[in-house]
């Protein structure tokens, strides 16, 4: 078997398609893979430190600022599309994929259009509640649209045919273990609270952050892990400007990022963070209650969308970033951990919501689409 995969501009679009190059991998190893991504992008990185080959087209997005800067990229955008057109039908005659899967991004446009186009079987993935719009514009030219959650069909066309597989879990998640992870963290029976931004750092949840962790510092009534990512090493001043001594605080643990995510969210009474489609994931995985803090400064404002996926399951709360103050935030955190049975509802929620076998769904939708059922 042979499999085209398009996708990237950011982790949320490669990640997915290496997860579902990995599992194909797994179920018939003889499968040869072909990535095409965007030159330039995150996937340049990210898939060859995966040992997959990648080939590369040329594509952006239309500059919506009305503006001489504006203009001249649209110009350039045009040339882009027809440009990264015959490259892609190009790169699918020398590949002769038997199916091409898209996972969203600028990149997956031409690729899918094209192998649709040259009657290659073809399927999309879309890991927000809010589809982006290439997969909207995808949708229909498509044999199959794969869907994280429900609530996104509504806005594709009707006449789109779907199946809900939800994205993609890393195994370490699934297995991970809440008594051991606590004890490998060395906490006690406190509450505990997770918090993080991405690995660059929202500024936003940091500074919404520091009151309630500087609060547990000095008066330690939760532990509190926190991660405030590339651009926020200003963040520990901040915590001691606000009278909280770390080196004092045992029950504080304060990094720049968090590489055993699996063993922190395991360990966790209570999440807040951002509402990307795969940290989502993992927090419905575990059964762990959040407070989501959408970021504002994504496309189709999907973070919203995902959260009030969440939100209307009884899942978890929302602070939009606007309403986002220090008080606000231990206000919401104060509520949820002084009723161990509001964060048992939530967790319970959070559960069922969960789509634990997203992997086995997506191959199975793969191999119903070649005709290999």
């Amino acid at each position: 078997m042979r499999v085209l995969l398009a996708g990237g501009g950011t982790a949320g679009h490669i990640n997915p398609a290496l997860a579902i190059a990995g599992f194909i991998k797994q179920k018939k190893p003889d499968t040869e893979f072909l990535f095409v991504g965007n030159k330039g992008g995150m996937e340049e990185t990210l898939v060859p430190q995966a040992g997959y080959n990648m080939k590369f087209i040329v594509i952006s997005g239309f500059n919506r600022k009305l503006s001489p800067k504006g203009l001249v990229d649209n110009v350039k955008t045009v040339k882009r599309t027809i440009t990264s057109s015959i490259d892609a039908k190009k790169i699918i005659n020398e590949f002769k994929p038997d199916i091409c899967i898209g996972t969203g991004g600028y990149v997956s446009g031409p690729v899918i259009r094209a192998a649709a186009k040259l009657g290659v079987k073809t399927v999309i993935h879309e890991q927000n509640a809010y589809p982006g719009i290439t997969n909207k514009m995808l949708a229909k030219e498509v044999d199959k649209v794969m869907l994280a959650v429900p609530d996104a069909k509504k806005h594709f066309d009707k006449k789109a045919d779907f199946a809900v597989t939800g994205n993609p879990v890393r195994s370490k998640i699934l297995t991970a273990n809440r008594e051991e992870a606590r004890a490998k963290l060395g906490v006690d029976e406190r509450p505990v609270v997770l918090s993080f931004g991405g690995s660059l750092g929202a500024r936003k949840i940091n500074e919404g952050v520091a009151d309630l962790i500087a609060r547990s510092g000095i008066d330690g009534r939760y532990q509190h892990i926190h991660a405030y990512g590339k651009y926020g090493k200003w963040f520990p001043d901040i915590l001691k400007e606000k009278g909280c001594d770390l080196e004092k605080a045992d029950n504080l643990d304060i990094r720049e990022f968090i590489n055993d995510m699996d063993v922190c969210m395991a360990a966790a009474d209570l999440v807040i963070c951002r509402a990307g489609a795969i940290t989502l994931s993992e927090i419905q995985a575990l059964g762990k209650p959040a407070i989501l803090i959408p970021s504002p400064n994504v496309a189709e404002n999907h973070q919203y969308h995902n959260a009030m996926a969440l939100v209307n399951a009884g899942a978890a709360d929302i602070i939009e970033e606007k309403d986002l103050t220090g008080r606000l935030l231990m206000q919401k955190a104060d509520n949820m951990l002084s009723n161990p049975e509001k964060l048992a509802e939530y967790a319970k929620n959070a559960r069922k919501t969960a789509i634990t076998d997203a992997n086995e769904r997506i191959y199975s939708v793969i191999k119903g689409v070649l005709g290999l059922v």
